[in-house]
């Protein structure tokens, strides 16, 4: 199978979208419908949201739509548009992702249950606009050699990564070849320190016994951006920080000396690059991932779009501050994961999975997520090298080992 550069931009380009009920999803789909047809939602896919589903089928006429959950009740999409196919199972992700008639896969599933199908994509030399930072994170060094020896192609989608992304962009930091410009495996020589901004999140500043009696309301409010419930909690234990330090680990192939974390409240700036000289290039926007998601099903090219637009005149001083000693204890195994590699992604991704579900259930108090995270990786069976059979082990292990901690 030949990859698809698609060249004509008066031909649409066919969307995969993996994840469309959730938050990505709907940003992505009101990039499309914003698009004037220059995006073409082909395949729209759910993990048990059918009504949800059966809505947006109506409305974006897709060619295929999938439930990856095999046990949901699909009785209400009997009424699916005529010519509209329904695929039901998690195999399912791995054949829309792989066809023949898809030009860029949208990986939004929430947590590592987006790693088959962005594997699959790669593996059929697809264009990976990629939500789905947990990929990475549990199987970095495996896709990004994929993508290496010429399979497929990653633009991500995260904000912090896509600004590096644009920033690097710019400046076209890759050799000359003729093929379609792609995320470099390793920084132009230019390049000193990728610097991602964070927001902080809701507990900025907070003494850790504080932590003690937040409620899973006060973690659900995020103070500048909407999201789903799971990356919400990971923004506000910093694990979301943590974990786009590795993916911009393998996305970027930099060291952890080579990235930096800065709090920076307002979201505006998104992520920085600083080069050998000194002169600094950022990327400022305000809090809105539909830039992000159009700049990636475009292939890297500008369009207008419904993302929002810097009001000059309100806006507000911008704040900076390095995070201090001591203060976001998830950012230091985020730091640990990079330089130990191998086993560590998947151990951290799912010990974090576990814990954050027990969390939302009233199963473990809030300051105790990142004590799971610690735990598991501290006294896991390392492997410097595992492959995607033994990371299905790892994620097993590490599942039964935090249930086990937690109670």
């Amino acid at each position: 199978m030949t990859q698809s550069t698609h060249t004509d931009r008066h031909t649409p380009r066919r969307i995969a979208l993996l994840g469309a009920s959730g938050s990505i999803g709907r940003s992505a789909l009101n990039v499309i419908e914003h698009s004037g047809g220059c995006l073409v939602p082909s395949v729209l896919t759910v993990h048990r949201q059918t009504q949800v589903l059966l809505e947006l089928a109506h409305r974006y006429h897709p060619k295929t739509v999938v439930v990856s959950d095999p046990n949901a009740d699909c009785s209400c999409l009997r009424e699916l548009p005529c010519g509209t196919e329904l695929l039901v199972g998690a195999a399912a992700l791995e054949e829309v992702a792989t066809g023949d008639d898809i030009d860029v896969v949208l990986s939004a599933i929430v947590g590592s249950a987006g790693l088959c199908s962005t594997r699959a994509a790669l593996e059929a030399n697809k264009t990976v606009a990629l939500a789905n930072k947990e990929s990475l994170v549990v199987a970095g060094e495996l896709l990004t050699s994929l993508v290496q020896a010429g399979h497929g192609r990653i633009i991500p989608v995260d904000s912090e990564h896509s600004a590096i992304y644009q920033c690097l962009h710019a400046r076209r930091l890759t050799p000359e070849s003729g093929k379609p410009w792609q995320c470099p495996v390793a920084c132009c020589p230019e390049v000193e320190r990728l610097i991602l901004t964070a927001s902080g999140g809701p507990f900025r500043g907070w003494a850790p016994d504080r932590l003690q009696g937040v409620t899973v309301a006060d973690a659900l409010a995020h103070p500048t951006w909407s999201m789903g419930k799971k990356i919400t909690i990971d923004s506000a234990t910093m694990v979301n920080k943590a974990l786009e330090l590795i993916e911009a680990h393998w996305l970027f192939g930099v060291s952890g000396d080579k990235l930096s974390v800065v709090i920076h409240p307002q979201s505006i700036i998104h992520s920085m690059v600083e080069f050998i000289d000194g002169a600094i290039v950022a990327q400022l926007s305000p809090p809105d991932m539909q830039l992000p998601i159009q700049f990636a099903l475009y292939d890297s090219e500008r369009h207008r779009g419904p993302s929002q637009r810097m009001d000059w005149h309100r806006l507000c001083q911008l704040e900076f501050a390095m995070p201090g000693p001591g203060e976001y204890p998830a950012l230091a195994l985020g730091y640990d994961v990079v330089a130990r590699g191998g086993s560590c992604g998947v151990v951290f991704n799912t010990a974090n999975e576990v814990a954050v579900n027990a969390f939302l259930h009233g199963q473990l108090p809030f300051d105790r997520i990142v004590p799971a995270c610690e735990h598991a990786l501290s006294i896991h069976p390392y492997d410097p090298c595992p492959d995607f059979h033994r990371l299905g082990e790892l994620e097993l292990w590490t599942r039964l080992e935090i249930q086990k901690w937690i109670s």
